[in-house]
């Protein structure tokens, strides 16, 4: 199934919306895209693998390394990645809409300064909860 663009960023919009109260307040200066596919020369930058899916990204500088200096620069940016949540998600635009939901949340732990596996740690528990 391939979800109309402007429901998809709907979606993103809703997940942002969602966001807990404290790290909405502590998102500064972080702009969200939405894109149709992973560059593929991006993915081999950041160092995703064959078979390996990208499906979102944080490009910036994380608020925990943000020095006394960190001013006049242009935002971050998150860019959420359509066809690879559509294709994850198999068609089901309830599933679609979660996995939408889970990677605006882990971009925005990346901008907020968390690495991949306290996000991975947190996820995992997260999931735990709630079955």
């Amino acid at each position: 199934m391939v979800v109309e663009e402007k429901q998809f960023e709907r979606w993103v919009a809703e997940a942002i919306e969602i966001l807990p109260p404290v790290g909405k307040r502590a998102m500064e200066n972080v702009g969200f895209v939405v894109e149709r596919e992973v560059r593929k020369r991006k993915a081999g930058e950041v160092g995703i693998r064959r078979g390996h899916t990208l499906l979102g990204l944080y490009e910036g500088v994380p608020k925990t390394k943000r020095g006394p200096h960190y001013y006049w620069v242009l935002p971050d940016k998150i860019t959420i990645f359509q066809e690879a949540i559509e294709e994850l998600g198999g068609g089901d635009p309830i599933k679609i809409r979660e996995i939408v939901v889970e990677t605006v949340w882990h971009e925005v732990g990346h901008h907020l300064g968390f690495g991949e596996k306290e996000l991975r740690a947190m996820e995992s528990r997260r999931a735990q909860r709630h079955f």
